[in-house]
């Protein structure tokens, strides 16, 4: 009797690591675990000293992510009872852009002494909005020089990415910048210590640091001049060798093996982005069918088999989700997270109690009483824009917005609200693509939210006026990782020798579909259009109320802030 073989997906997230191993003949996932970031997301004080953050900081220590492989690889072995010479291929996938310095031996400079307490020595996570006026200031020099590249990037290069960060370590912490041999993916970063290569992937250099197949980065004439000290930073700081998603990044090394119990030797994949790794998870490898990956923030994935321009969309990258195909990602910096603000910052306490007495927590009991309302009936609209807008604006300087309470609002009043506009947001984004020549003619949904709010479903697809079909996993991210490790290994080693033949046997969906209530159109319609009004408005420019209060804040507290005018 053949043995079973089996890849593990490492999908590293905003707050956690999860780790699933699967059957690579069938998909089966046999079983996971799941590592707690010791210091999570840092945005206040930085570990072990009083020092302060400034506003918009969203830093990582690395040592998490080293510990997550400690704590949870080991377990999912003992868990399901594999033997580590089963384990056939290992893949990895991280929130993006995560990024770090790091020393000419890999060691992040956070980790050394001389270095702990500089906020920017340490990672800067993906949400780190703190690089906004560099990305203003890219943004106009691209465009006052006609650099083709902006248009890929949907007219914007967003403050979350790799250079505007960079160039912010420069600004800020020029002695840091000189210190790092190099700045790193997070996603690269973890890779290269599995293996003890570095392999920078595709997806990351495409879609987060201005990388193109075809033309490679943009020219040392662009980075002198947004600053003389960047002219060289690709060759000085990054480097221009890029992998394809897929490729062998290379073996576990002999430390690597100790720690996690795994084989020296076993195939380990290049690194890959969180959301674009889950498109193939979810059965989707042709155009046409949108992948959106549901949590704290929302990416929207969808593939084409030609390159079109679309307005703030995060980027088009060639074969940066699948061989062959142009990927496009678009997203919603806001999700997930508005509700959980809203839970834990407004929700009057008789909710809570109610949630305690009832053995429920405060979103379901919130579900439940928003499910029995009326579209419409609250008399509320929302703008998504808690965490900035990602897409179609670019523009981290926004900020949530509320019409139409009245003192007889209740909270599930609100609750419903902010779940529809973050709907209104998806749909402007869908009708955005179709507007400019890519297709969505299915979503399928994955991610944490789909499983867990079926209101939020059923309002989805009645404002988008799509059906929506839901992944059979509940850790798509991590899954898509192991088909890739199950891609890097290779046939020959009882894996596969591409992601399409992967798919065909690891990747599953439910039978649930969610389909639109066609009687709530007319209303949904109708709040749609207000929607846009209050988009154009407030997002466009025509009214920077939003700039203007973040910087009164801004100088209230004394630090920088975001700009007080549309970049």
């Amino acid at each position: 009797m053949t043995r079973s073989k089996y890849a593990l997906g490492i999908d590293y997230g905003t707050e956690s690591a999860r780790v699933l191993l699967v059957d690579v003949a069938t998909g089966e996932e046999v079983a996971t675990s799941v590592y707690e970031y010791r210091d999570g997301v840092i945005d206040e004080v930085l570990p072990g000293t009083d020092i302060r953050l400034p506003p918009d900081f969203a830093l990582q220590n690395p040592a998490d992510y080293i510990e997550a492989l400690r704590q949870t690889v080991p377990a999912v072995l003992a868990t399901a009872g594999v033997s580590a010479a089963d384990v056939v291929g290992i893949g990895t996938d991280f929130t993006a852009c995560t990024m770090l310095p790091i020393d000419k031996h890999g060691v992040p400079l956070c980790m050394k002494p001389e270095w702990r307490e500089n906020p920017y020595a340490w990672v800067k996570l993906w949400k780190h909005h703190a690089a906004q006026p560099e990305a203003n200031r890219l943004n106009a020099i691209a465009r006052e020089r006609g650099e083709a590249f902006l248009a890929r990037y949907g007219g914007k290069i967003s403050s979350e990415w790799l250079i505007p960060k960079i160039w912010e370590t420069l600004n800020k912490a020029p002695q840091v910048y000189e210190a790092a041999d190099r700045f790193i993916e997070a996603a690269d970063w973890i890779v290269l210590q599995l293996t003890g290569n570095e392999r920078r992937n595709s997806c990351t250099a495409g879609y987060k640091a201005i990388w193109n197949k075809q033309s490679g980065y943009p020219s040392d004439d662009f980075f002198a001049a947004l600053d003389p000290r960047l002219r060289h930073v690709v060759d000085e700081k990054l480097s221009r060798h890029i992998y394809p998603l897929g490729e062998r990044a290379g073996g576990l090394t002999k430390e690597m093996a100790q720690l996690t119990g795994l084989r020296e030797g076993t195939a380990v994949a290049v690194g890959n982005v969180d959301a674009h790794v889950s498109v193939p998870a979810v059965t989707v490898v042709e155009p046409g069918r949108m992948v959106m990956i549901m949590g704290t923030s929302t990416c929207h994935m969808v593939l084409g088999t030609e390159q079109h321009i679309v307005e703030g969309m995060c980027g088009v990258v060639e074969d940066g989700i699948i061989p062959g195909y142009f990927g496009y990602e678009a997203g919603q910096s806001g999700v997930g997270d508005i509700f959980a603000w809203f839970v834990d910052h407004a929700v009057p306490p008789e909710y809570h109690e109610e949630a305690r007495r009832r053995g429920l927590n405060v979103h379901q009991v919130l579900e439940e009483r928003a499910a029995q309302q009326r579209p419409g009936e609250h008399g509320l609209l929302a703008l998504d824009w808690w965490n900035g807008n990602r897409s179609i604006l670019v523009d981290v300087d926004l900020s949530g917005l509320l019409v139409g309470a009245t003192l007889a609002t209740r909270a599930e009043d609100i609750y419903r609200a902010l779940i529809e506009a973050t709907a209104f947001g998806t749909r402007i984004i869908m009708e955005t693509f179709e507007k400019s020549g890519v297709k969505v003619n299915e979503v399928v949904a994955c991610g944490g939210l789909p499983e867990r709010n079926k209101l939020l479903m059923q309002l989805y697809v009645d404002i988008t006026g799509r059906e929506f079909k839901i992944a059979q996993s509940k850790l798509a991210g991590a899954l898509g990782a192991a088909m890739f490790g199950a891609v890097a290994a290779g046939k020959a080693a009882g894996g596969y020798d591409t992601i399409f033949a992967a798919a065909q046997k690891m990747a599953h969906l439910k039978d649930e579909v969610y389909r639109p209530n066609v009687e709530h159109r007319p209303v949904y319609d109708q709040l749609y259009a207000e929607y846009v009004r209050l988009y154009d408005t407030f997002g466009r420019g025509e009214n920077p109320v939003m700039k203007t209060l973040k910087r009164i804040r801004a100088e209230a507290l004394g630090v920088g802030g975001g700009s007080a005018v549309c970049p």
